[in-house]
């Protein structure tokens, strides 16, 4: 046990990915660090030395891996107007309309992304009075997962630069606007949906499709949404060390589990697929997950400060 958590820990320090299921397994390396705690306990009960110093470096290095993302980080300094940013993935638009209104009026956020939004969808939560509570939108279409959204509050555009698509049918997209704050402040947003890390060509388009997002510089940018991807994967990382902060692990909520929820049992392992990774200049007030009925994925809100 001792010799494949180090294995899984070396991997996942280093950042190489082997293309065998390790893009599906480096996602619960939170679980993997937890059971390193098991071959230390044996050695400490066994009084075996040469064991326990080898547990203790393998339960070290998880420690050094995960235990960051429960401890909140400072700040910059942001005294400027505040963002608050809901992202959810509505499964195939399974969520019901009303639902997701009450929740956007419960919670009030000033820019919704929404993923795997389909045309129905739209007219039934616009019938329901969306477009009152965020009267600007840009919308994506697509059917089951290809569709996206961006509500707002404020007035929108379509980003300057769009993002290319996956040169793969049916797959999903990445969303890209220029929201216009009060005051004229700019900020652009992008609603993630990235291809699942599965078998065969789908690994390749999960990889395309985060590399394909943004890197942080210029224009203040947030990015929302299902990424698919973990803290443990090193494209995601990547990406993050453009210039983002990813908002949970930022308030200290980074093993805040958010998918898959629907149709599983409750004791079913949960991953942290839904992010939201913000320009490094901009404060992270809050972030939190919230439970909507009928989808997979945990919706997150998060409440930001533009310097």
């Amino acid at each position: 046990m001792v010799a494949v958590l180090a294995g899984w820990a070396s991997l996942r320090l280093f950042g190489w990915e082997p293309k065998f299921f390790w893009s599906q397994l480096v996602s619960f390396t939170p679980y993997a660090a937890a059971l390193s705690l098991v071959p230390l306990g044996f050695a400490v009960l066994m009084r075996a030395l040469p064991l326990l110093v080898a547990a203790l470096m393998v339960t070290g290095a998880f420690a050094a891996i995960v235990v960051p993302r429960a401890v909140p980080q400072r700040n910059p300094p942001a005294e400027g107007p505040a963002l608050r940013v809901m992202a959810v993935n509505l499964l195939h638009s399974s969520v019901l309309p009303p639902v997701l209104v009450d929740a956007v009026e419960r919670d009030r956020p000033d820019v919704l992304h929404l993923l795997e939004f389909t045309d129905q969808m739209r007219e039934r939560v616009e019938e329901l009075g969306l477009g009152r509570l965020l009267p600007y939108e840009i919308v994506l279409p697509g059917t089951e997962s290809e569709g996206a959204a961006i509500y707002s509050r404020y007035p929108m555009r379509p980003a300057d630069v769009p993002i290319d698509a996956p040169p793969f049918r049916r797959s999903p997209r990445h969303l890209p606007a220029v929201l216009t704050l009060p005051g004229g402040r700019e900020v652009e947003l992008v609603a993630v949906h990235a291809c699942a890390p599965s078998e065969g060509w789908r690994t390749a388009c999960w990889a395309s499709s985060i590399r394909a997002l943004p890197p942080a510089g210029g224009r203040l940018r947030v990015l929302a949404g299902d990424f698919n991807s973990t803290l443990d994967h090193a494209v995601l990382r990547d990406l993050i060390a453009t210039g983002y902060r990813d908002a949970a692990d930022v308030t200290g909520k980074g093993l805040s589990m958010t998918w898959p929820y629907y149709e599983r049992p409750r004791l079913f392992p949960k991953v942290a697929i839904d992010h939201v990774l913000a320009d490094r200049r901009i404060a992270i007030r809050s972030f939190q997950t919230l439970h909507l009925p009928r989808t997979d994925h945990r919706a997150t809100l998060t409440e930001l400060v533009l310097p």
